[in-house]
């Protein structure tokens, strides 16, 4: 009965924590401001096929309604002479199209890997009309692949900060929860481990073998699991002597439960601050793996693909600048993000 009285007092005094830490976090307007845009970015890149396609969002024929965003159609369905899949930007099927229907197409109307063969000037072209970001070496359209790009980048940061978040914190609490020689076995390793040049090593490891997504994502958690070790151990090794922790292990309660419900949502607290910063370094890791040629497969949409792009074409300045600005907006977003985060968890600082 004391052990529940004094679960139901924490998960009290915890909810109350937790709606301060969020009227600070609230109250610091530019890490409010960050997050909205943040998620309103990548909220919009997840439906990116539907803003930067080569195919119409919805195609009205002979009465018919087609949905070629989701499924590929074969060009006899619109009057066409091969049993192949239909171009939807061929001038004859598109013909054949308004004869007898519509289309609604995108805002913007070229997939990542679509290539522009009516350029006005070789490739890469400058912005236009057309290309509102230009093209780059390949004739494929810079916004498009921004968009896709960011929308990679964002969803391998999250993965990676996830992963290593649950193999640090796991390690941590359970090296400062026993302490002793596990402790210190798991201290040397940790110091062993991150005495290793980390790019120098993705890049070994990524020239074994063609990379790709999942592959890049396990051999960069290799290395990223290490960020929020220390944090966590130091608070449990803070927690494990007060006397509620020392009650429940007198009498009697299961050593998972006492780490779990008792010392976790505490050391939580410190881990939380440090996420934006993980996705923040998560992002740039891809972005350096990428532009060095060691990360995602040859075609894929990548920021540090467009910036590598941009040192080769210094005479097309729109890729570069295109390629940082976005980099940039995103880092900085993650970088306020962050301190309005670490401002809320810091009960004696004030959000500014």
């Amino acid at each position: 009965m004391m052990i529940e009285r004094r679960e139901r007092k924490e998960r009290k005094e915890m909810k109350k924590k937790k709606n301060r830490q969020w009227e600070r976090f609230a109250h610091n307007r530019r890490a409010l401001f960050s997050l909205w845009i943040f998620g309103f970015l990548f909220g919009i890149s997840l439906f990116s096929e539907c803003i930067a396609n080569d195919k119409p969002l919805l195609l009205l024929f002979e009465g018919k309604l087609f949905f070629p965003v989701f499924r590929d159609y074969s060009e006899l369905e619109f009057g066409g002479e091969f049993d192949i899949t239909a171009d939807y930007r061929d001038p004859f099927i598109i013909s054949l199209i308004n004869e007898k229907g519509r289309m609604i197409l995108p805002p913007i109307g070229f997939h990542y890997d679509t290539i522009n063969y009516a350029l006005p000037s070789p490739a890469p072209s400058p912005p236009s009309r057309e290309n509102w970001l230009g093209t780059d070496d390949r004739g494929r359209d810079v916004a498009a692949r921004v968009i896709y790009g960011f929308r990679i980048s964002v969803l391998f940061g999250l993965m990676l900060t996830l992963f290593s978040s649950l193999v640090g914190i796991t390690l941590g609490a359970l090296q400062g929860y026993y302490g002793g020689r596990l402790d210190l076995f798991f201290q040397r390793f940790i110091e062993v481990w991150s005495g290793m040049p980390t790019l120098f090593m993705l890049i070994i490891l990524s020239s074994v073998v063609e990379p790709n997504f999942w592959w890049l994502l396990g051999i960069t958690l290799l290395f990223g699991w290490m960020s929020l070790v220390g944090v966590v151990r130091a608070e449990f090794l803070r927690a494990r002597n007060f006397e509620y922790v020392l009650s429940a292990r007198a009498m009697g309660m299961r050593h998972s439960r006492i780490m779990l419900c008792h010392i976790l949502p505490n050391a939580m607290t410190s881990a939380l601050s440090y996420l934006p910063f993980i996705l923040g370094g998560s992002i740039t890791t891809l972005t350096s793996l990428d532009f060095l040629g060691f990360g995602l497969p040859v075609g894929s949409p990548s920021l540090g693909e467009l910036l590598a792009q941009g040192k080769a074409n210094l005479h097309a300045p729109w890729l570069g600048i295109t390629a940082f600005a976005v980099l940039a907006l995103t880092l900085s977003l993650l970088v306020f993000i962050g301190e309005g985060v670490r401002d809320a968890f810091d009960s004696r600082g004030t959000a500014s």
